[in-house]
């Protein structure tokens, strides 16, 4: 049986290693040393390791000073094009999602969770470590929120209920880079980038109509020896299988996030089905007098809400952008090809009209969110822009959603075709706003 785990799972890292071998990006010898650090990272590990379960957290090495992403330096050009580096690994991560997340949409929402074989290639592509400094075991040289929404984008393209799933991780792993302590960032994040990290997820919301972050019902409550967390979070991404959990708890007057791990007693979760992303595993979260050490608390020196607000914000920017985008690309071959009265339905202006505002529309939400994310990696203010590209994403994903299905028509409304499966998904943007961050 452990013969045949390994061989497997060396099978499925060589068929990576041979897709990304043949990408012509790969010439450019710095693309191929950065890249080739990312793989050596990942598939040296994976092939000997295949599940952790109930690990124990335990720094690797004491870090003097925690690391954070460096600022890039801006070039002076307005050009939110992908560098070579970012364009290689948004074609790994989107064939990854064609060949794989797509096919099996329709089964991930029914079992309303992620395949071992999904979780992966995601653990192959190496999501995580993309986020994470290379001195705490990651590939990323400097501020990492375009390549983030860049990967956000290609996975949602494929599914965006799974992408949420996947993207969890790597959310937990920002969040500690970018607010962690030195103590934290050892203990957590070189576990986070392994071979087989742990399955991680933020428990931000609540149950409450017009939820304020500012304003929680979940409590924390100083102790001698640290907190005792008390509350319940809805809208859990995969807590039934989380290792790992970043909770939100009001201490005292204000905000703060905990580092919560799965075997503290208190911690208890529930399925809690939605209308769309269901393939996300959402669940409740409950709190009941969980206590934690005093170095569980996100670094009060740099945990900053309205920066962690606008990360996550353009999360749901870049996942409803890449959904967005595979509803356009869906509806204008079968617009193409359906016929009445003798031609395509696209000859008439109705229908053409229609796509092209879905085209117009989609595009100024992906500027926008790029542009955001651009300035938070040169260090600029970007809160403004990215509550201005959440709206867009809220209105205009909305809208492009119900066209889609409204152009397929009947077609529209069966499970047949995957439109009103990202038509309901897509309503979450406009509901959801943390749960995931850049």
């Amino acid at each position: 049986m452990a013969d045949s785990l390994q061989a497997r799972l060396m099978g499925q890292g060589l068929r990576l290693l041979n897709r990304i071998a043949g990408a012509r990006l790969l010439d450019n010898p710095r693309i191929r040393k950065q890249f080739a650090r990312a793989l050596f990272g990942t598939s040296r590990t994976g092939f000997k390791t295949a599940t952790i379960a109930n690990r124990p957290f335990k720094a690797l090495n004491q870090l003097a000073k925690a690391a954070r992403p460096v600022a890039r330096v801006p070039t002076g050009l307005f050009d939110l094009r992908p560098d070579d580096e970012q364009q290689m690994i948004v074609d790994a991560v989107q064939r990854y999602a064609t060949d794989q997340l797509r096919p099996q949409a329709a089964q991930a929402e029914s079992t309303q969770k992620l395949s071992k074989s999904q979780r992966d290639g995601a653990n192959e592509l190496g999501l995580n470590a993309m986020v994470v400094p290379e001195s705490l075991g990651g590939v990323a040289n400097d501020a990492h929120a375009c390549s983030a929404v860049l990967i956000a984008e290609a996975l949602a393209h494929g599914d965006m209920g799974q992408a949420c799933a996947l993207l969890c991780g790597s959310s937990v792993a920002s969040a500690l880079v970018q607010y962690g302590s030195a103590e934290q960032q050892a203990r957590y994040l070189p576990a986070l980038c392994g071979a087989a990290p742990p399955v991680a997820a933020m428990a931000i919301h609540e149950d409450a109509p017009l939820f304020d972050l500012r304003r929680q019902n979940t409590r924390a409550a100083r102790q001698a020896e640290g907190y005792v967390l008390n509350g319940e979070k809805s809208l859990v991404m995969g807590a039934g299988e989380a290792e790992l959990f970043l909770v939100a708890a009001q201490l005292e007057d204000r905000p703060a996030l905990f580092v919560v791990e799965s075997g503290q007693e208190g911690l208890s979760w529930e399925r809690q089905p939605a209308m769309g992303l269901r393939a996300a595993g959402l669940c409740r979260l409950r709190l009941n007098q969980v206590r934690l050490n005093a170095d569980s608390r996100l670094d009060g020196e740099h945990w900053n809400l309205e920066d962690f607000v606008a990360r996550s914000r353009l999360a749901w920017c870049a996942l409803a952008t890449g959904t967005a985008q595979a509803v356009l690309d869906y509806v204008i071959p079968y617009c193409n090809e359906r016929q009445a009265f003798g031609e395509p339905i696209s000859h008439r202006q109705s229908v053409a009209f229609m796509i092209a505002d879905m085209a117009i529309e989609l595009e100024g939400l992906r500027l926008a969110t790029r542009r955001a994310a651009a300035r938070a990696d040169h260090g600029k203010s970007f809160t403004h822009e990215a509550q201005l590209a959440h709206q867009l994403a809220v209105q205009h994903s909305r809208t492009i959603a119900s066209h889609g299905v409204q152009l397929l028509g009947g077609h529209g409304f069966v499970k047949e075709h995957p439109v009103e499966r990202w038509y309901r998904d897509l309503l979450a943007v406009g509901n959801l706003q943390y749960g995931l961050m850049v």
